[in-house]
């Protein structure tokens, strides 16, 4: 390998070397370790967010204003 090769491609020249099956145990660990790392959200943490902006509005006159905005097209 020349001298000036990144550690990355270094790297993925030895994974691609590997038989498939360690190809497959090695995939398997770094999702496993990435999988860890993760935060998990629930979608109900969205909740609420933007609340500010909607304040006022009132929700039937906002709907219809847009579909009168869709017969006009």
């Amino acid at each position: 390998m020349a001298q000036n090769t990144s550690s990355y491609e270094q790297l993925l020249q030895q994974i691609l070397e590997l038989e498939p099956e360690e190809q497959s145990r090695l995939v398997e660990a770094i999702t496993a370790k990435l999988d860890r790392k993760t935060a998990r959200h629930s979608i109900l943490e969205l909740r609420g967010l933007g609340k500010e902006v909607w304040a006022g509005i009132d929700a039937r006159g906002y709907v219809r204003q847009e579909r009168e905005g869709w017969e006009r097209r």
